[in-house]
């Protein structure tokens, strides 16, 4: 029996994570939420806060996911043998950035844009699969960075 449960898997992911570069990943999502939102004001047309809050996630999640695991041979040995299973497993790895992100992005749904309780979850859900899917196919392509061991 060497199948992961989903709670190894979490771990792992987490793990995976601990070196990512949360101050890149905040000022970068910072700076897309503002320069959305302010184009929003300056250009013809209504300042949408909900989008320039939920691209500001988006971008936040995927900097710090990618960043993580894009040098997988620094750290200590837990960190460098979970940043290469999840170059083995992308989908895997992206699944919990995307609950994630979606997690993040749901009370900016439900509160900031007044949706109700399902059309918050279901906006949140896409937001959630975007990152999923940018993260998974990326991290795909960096598999050989994965040392083999």
């Amino acid at each position: 029996m060497n199948e992961l449960t989903r709670m190894d898997e979490m771990s792992l992911t987490g793990a995976a994570l601990r070196g990512a570069p949360w101050g890149a990943a905040a000022i970068s999502g910072g700076a897309i939420a503002v320069t959305s939102f302010l184009m929003g004001v300056v250009l013809p047309g209504p300042a949408d806060l909900t989008w320039a809050l939920c691209s500001g996630i988006t971008l936040f999640a995927l900097v710090a996911g990618i960043g993580a695991i894009s040098k997988p041979d620094q750290g200590d040995r837990v960190t460098r043998q979970a940043r290469n299973w999840a170059l083995t497993h992308p989908w895997r790895f992206a699944m919990f950035l995307g609950l994630g992100a979606a997690a993040l992005m749901y009370p900016v749904q439900f509160v900031v844009d007044g949706e109700g309780f399902f059309g918050a979850a279901w906006d949140a859900m896409w937001g959630g699969l975007m990152v999923l899917l940018v993260t998974a196919f990326i991290t795909h392509s960096m598999r050989g960075r994965a040392r083999r061991s």
